[in-house]
């Protein structure tokens, strides 16, 4: 009998932000976080960040909880024979420091902590790889509140998840961030070339580094080891960018939007929370759930068509949906994101050679045609309007490091693939400085700590939770240092300064400007 505390259906998709220490989590907090997922000391999978101690998830848990918000810890690793007892142990102290959930992956490990933290919600990892609906049922069973789906499942198959499991069973899935080239995340790699166990958080990456193949028994197939006289970053993914199409993810059953990235800077954090959340905050009111204010319209809900739903299993009408829906929001190409068009389903021409019987029964994966059962119903959406999000918000994505993006694998037509000439970052946005404070004297004066060069004429942006970025061009006089003594220029970081803005900003509000040439940044 499944005795797991349930909680009611939220109210809006969720946001679920990363955070490698209590600066990462309050920052997601401050910038519209829903939730934030971060490791503790021990036995999650990243462990390159400083993690947070039982001490900090006791403090980022009431920062978070007089916010709104929620903090879920990562126990995912694959944990071995003489770790148990101390997982049991660590598990039982994380009960108390008032966080809200554990994400697992191992089911011995999801077992104990009903037992031994009955009130905290099991989250299942992307580790686990649930890939279809009676996975997720089972989990649910078990007394899962939650399934992170694999990375590498497609928007029909998210559809089809959701309407098949229960509708408190949330649907967590990815929007931004890096990508793996293993099987949701589980590989050897790291562990057989440098003895660093990514399974255990402790990844290498060796998936970036340079290499030069060659594969005798596949004659005319060349890989693009000409690329670099070095050789060529073969297996070296593609970001995910899913921000201009969140309203097809939302549509398609999924609860919560994950931003990858608990080894990324505060700004990063910042800046990818905000992006997200504005966008959410857009989808909520162009489809008439919320008003400009926030106020609830109507009940929040996805677009799926369930079974029973005298829609559920019109074929040929829920597969031109599905197909169009596809087709239309998939137009990406590599240098960004433009919708195109959805094709009437009446004068779409069908592909050459195929039966009546194999347009019913056949779709795209991200593997292969697939033949599937004749009687098998693919979920559907309701059509609905696209969600346009201004071109500002758009363009936050390309203000923090990334490598190219893609939108991974929710399009079969537009996959995700490889950087194979590089492995490095694109860094055309750099942090010049942090807001200490600001003050009305003087007609305004805002206090921060430096981080690069910031001298007159030169335009910045203010980071603000939930608005445009403030565009503010650096005033010629009015320069200080923290002894209140004029300066020509910024040049010192991490110093005090001062300098005019008559608007005024938040504390720690991140202070941004283009670099004068984009730049590669090795990670």
């Amino acid at each position: 009998m499944n005795t797991t505390m349930r909680i009611p259906t939220r109210k809006k998709p969720e946001v679920l932000s990363p955070a490698g220490n209590l600066r990462g989590l309050k920052a997601a907090v401050d910038y519209g976080a829903d939730a934030v997922y971060c490791g503790g000391k021990a036995f999650g999978m990243r462990s390159a960040p400083k993690n947070l101690s039982l001490e900090d998830f006791e403090e980022g848990s009431r920062y978070a909880h007089e916010r709104g918000a929620r903090v879920y810890v990562t126990c995912n690793v694959l944990p071995r024979n003489n770790e148990i007892e101390a997982m049991r142990e660590y598990v039982g102290q994380l009960k108390d420091t008032g966080v809200d959930a554990l994400i697992v992956s191992d089911i011995g490990v999801m077992m104990m902590a009903r037992q031994v933290a009955p009130n905290l919600e099991l989250h299942v990892s992307t580790q686990a790889g649930v890939t279809n609906y009676q996975a997720a049922n089972a989990f649910y069973e078990l007394g899962a509140r939650r399934v992170v789906l694999a990375r590498e499942m497609d928007l029909q198959a998210v559809r089809d998840i959701r309407a098949n499991i229960p509708d408190d069973l949330d649907i967590e899935c990815f929007v931004h961030g890096a990508m793996c080239m293993a099987f949701s995340g589980r590989c050897l790699f790291s562990n057989y070339l440098t003895g660093r166990d990514g399974n255990h958080g402790e990844c290498a990456q060796p998936c970036r580094w340079k290499y030069s193949i060659v594969e005798e028994k596949r004659p005319g197939q060349y890989f693009p080891i000409e690329q670099t006289e070095d050789g060529a970053y073969l297996f070296n993914s593609q970001d995910m960018n899913m921000l201009g199409h969140l309203d097809d993810l939302i549509d398609s059953g999924a609860t919560s939007l994950k931003i990858e990235g608990r080894a990324k800077s505060a700004y990063y954090i910042a800046a990818m929370t905000n992006a997200y959340k504005t966008a959410v905050n857009e989808y909520m009111i162009q489809r008439g759930f919320e008003d400009a204010d926030g106020m609830v319209l109507k009940p929040f809900h996805d677009q799926v068509i369930r079974p029973g739903d005298p829609d559920f299993g019109k074929s040929d009408e829920a597969d031109a949906i599905m197909r169009n829906a596809d087709k239309a929001f998939a137009g990406v190409a590599d240098e960004g994101y433009e919708r195109v068009e959805a094709v009437d389903a009446a004068t779409r021409p069908e592909p050459d050679g195929m039966s009546a019987h194999a347009r019913s029964t056949r779709r795209k994966s991200n593997t292969a045609a697939e033949i599937i059962e004749s009687d098998w119903k693919h979920a559907a959406v309701r059509p609905a309007p696209h969600v346009e999000l201004p071109e500002w918000l758009l363009e936050e994505t390309d203000k923090v490091a990334h490598r190219d993006y893609s939108t991974g694998f929710y399009y079969p037509e537009h996959k995700v693939t490889q950087n194979t000439d590089r492995s490095a970052y694109f860094r055309s946005w750099l942090v010049v400085g942090e807001v200490l404070s600001w003050s009305a004297d003087e007609g305004g004066r805002v206090t921060l700590m430096s981080r690069n060069k910031i001298e007159p004429g030169q335009e910045v942006e203010f980071l603000l939770p939930g608005e445009r970025p403030l565009v503010f061009t650096v005033p010629e006089d009015g320069l200080r240092d923290a002894e209140g003594l004029p300066v020509p220029a910024i040049n010192n970081p991490a110093h005090v300064f001062s300098m005019p803005c008559p608007h005024q900003v938040p504390v720690n509000a991140a202070i941004r400007s283009r670099t004068k040439k984009p730049t590669l940044k090795a990670e």
